[in-house]
């Protein structure tokens, strides 16, 4: 694939898809300037590299939550994905599993939880907490059931957002059939005939708790009838008791969130603000990372995501403090660009930018990155 960055990827991806349904993956929350700093603010650390180091055998491999992954590198939860491109979550997830990395599979995603959990197990559940106990508790079940490795709770949406580009797109589902929408999609007759083939997705993993033969818009309206803002630490406490195994919260922005979730057996966090999609004016990630690591310890898991674009993000990531990273554009726009194909593209581009940017910091594991290779501005 002619395609030497995730940016080439961006570029390829929106000439591929809709840009209904480009700028439904590309957007964020208010004037997106949050989704701009995210990446910003990566690129304003500078990286400080040490010479005269053996860098012959440089392995990327990394534990993390008692498993060994090829690369620090894993999918963020991403909802819609066979909308961006149709089978989506599953290449996503098969390309993952066997790349060795970890897929999370979003409460949103338009694939079931038992599917993905029979094409590649071991993938992580994402769960957003709706308004009924009876749902969330039969969604960890049957994450459980279906083998899933962890739970990872997303606990930075109180209330939806107001994304500029979708409410401009009149963007719904399913897609209401104006005449710019019918020439936009006339222009890509490849995602065109790809989504008539397999059909319009659906929320499948909520499908089952929605009326009885719910139509597309119906469930995209249960889905949204179910967002809450109920979710506070006493829901985290029952969660915890009722999941067995890895549990996770995603969307931690500060440190004594992060510490309060340590101590209330929390396995990781994840530091997110939602890739720019929930509030305009967040911190990005990587600004708050050394204040939360500072507070929960050197050894409590940190995973981070939002903004991250190229390998070179990723070892400051680590370089700052973070364990391992997820990214959910990057994989996207891999995704829009070439399928499955795509996918392994993107994530084998931030796995050698991260190496060769290993060799030039002078390390040859991930674990060997420290604040002694970045300089924080």
């Amino acid at each position: 694939m002619n395609a030497h960055s995730i940016n080439d990827l961006r570029d390829r991806a929106r000439r591929r898809i809709p840009r209904v349904i480009f700028d439904f993956m590309d957007g964020g929350a208010g004037s997106e300037s949050g989704l701009r700093h995210n990446t910003v603010a990566f690129d304003r650390f500078r990286l400080r590299p040490h010479a005269l180091v053996n860098t012959e055998v440089i392995s990327t491999e990394t534990e993390l939550l008692g498993r060994r992954w090829a690369a620090p590198i894993g999918i963020a939860p991403i909802g819609l994905t066979n909308l961006i491109w149709p089978g989506g979550d599953e290449s996503v997830a098969r390309t993952a599993a066997d790349m060795v990395l970890p897929y999370t599979l979003s409460t949103a995603g338009t694939t079931s939880i038992e599917r993905i959990g029979a094409v590649a197990p071991g993938s992580w559940f994402q769960l957003y907490v709706a308004k009924s106990e009876d749902v969330v508790g039969d969604l960890i079940d049957r994450a459980e059931a279906a083998g899933f490795e962890a739970l990872v709770v997303t606990v930075d949406v109180p209330r939806p957002s107001r994304r500029l580009r979708d409410l401009r797109n009149g963007f719904q589902l399913p897609l209401k059939p104006t005449p710019a929408l019918i020439m936009d999609i006339a222009s890509r007759p490849r995602w065109a005939l790809e989504t008539l083939r397999r059909g319009v997705p659906r929320f499948a993993s909520i499908e089952r708790y929605a009326p009885p033969k719910s139509s597309v818009q119906s469930l995209a309206a249960y889905m949204s009838s179910q967002s809450s803002g109920r979710l506070d630490w006493e829901v985290v406490r029952e969660i915890r008791r009722r999941w067995p195994r890895r549990l996770i919260l995603k969307g931690i922005q500060s440190a004594n969130d992060a510490l309060r979730a340590k101590s209330e057996g929390v396995d990781a966090v994840i530091l997110s603000n939602h890739g720019g999609r929930q509030i305009d004016g967040a911190m990005a990630t990587i600004e708050s990372l050394g204040e939360v690591r500072d507070a929960v310890g050197p050894d409590y898991t940190l995973i981070l995501d939002s903004g991250i674009r190229s390998g070179e993000h990723v070892a400051k990531a680590l370089a700052c403090g973070a364990d391992f990273v997820l990214v959910g554009r990057a994989a996207m726009y891999g995704l829009a660009a070439g399928g499955a194909a795509g996918v392994r593209h993107a994530l084998q581009l931030l796995i050698d930018e991260l190496t060769i940017t290993m060799a030039h910091l002078g390390v040859v594991t991930p674990a060997a990155l420290n604040a002694g290779h970045v300089a924080i501005p």
